[in-house]
């Protein structure tokens, strides 16, 4: 519990390209509550959520294509089959959230926001992309994510906010302010 505080409190340091230890902590700690929030807001049962296939990496583990200036996460859809199933019937969707590390923690520091509730928002708004990618409320078109319109954006955001709202967690109402354009 202690490494958590610390964590909590482990501050930006300028110019990174990359998560230390304490933040790949804090990455870990949202990635658990934001799939636990997304799930819940959803009702989706167990099989329901494993079905949705989906990854979260950071920059360390991103292809260059998967690297981005600007955007503080995109989710990438990608094609798999089944090895020991050949045909066609067997290729499924998978989704790769791609979080930026640099411009997160540029994010976080420019705009004094604490980066434990930013990765929360940051991850939840991507599972909430995979979700309705998932379940055919939005297509995906392509590979870029700069595709989804603004529309789209704007309504999961809103999920989002939905989802996080009665969260009590500090710092999370500064990164409501920081996201209320899109609401």
């Amino acid at each position: 519990m202690s490494n958590l505080k610390l964590s909590r409190r482990c501050q930006v340091k300028q110019g990174r390209n990359q998560f230390d230890s304490n933040e790949l902590f804090l990455v870990s700690q949202a990635v658990d509550r934001a799939e636990e929030l997304v799930n819940n807001y959803f009702k989706l049962s167990s099989s329901q959520w494993l079905k949705n296939r989906y990854d979260i990496k950071t920059v360390k583990d991103l292809s260059s294509h998967e690297r981005l200036d600007g955007p503080l996460a995109q989710v990438i859809k990608y094609e798999g089959t089944k090895e020991e199933v050949p045909f066609g019937s067997s290729i499924f969707s998978f989704y790769k959230v791609c979080l930026q590390d640099r411009a997160i923690l540029f994010a976080a520091e420019t705009n004094h926001l604490l980066l434990e509730p930013l990765l929360l928002y940051i991850l939840t708004h991507e599972l909430v992309h995979v979700v309705r990618f998932s379940k055919f409320e939005h297509r995906y078109e392509n590979k870029n994510e700069s595709d989804v319109t603004r529309e789209e954006e704007r309504k999961v955001h809103r999920l989002t906010w939905d989802i996080l709202k009665p969260i009590a967690m500090t710092g999370l109402s500064q990164v409501f302010e920081f996201y209320k354009d899109w609401f």
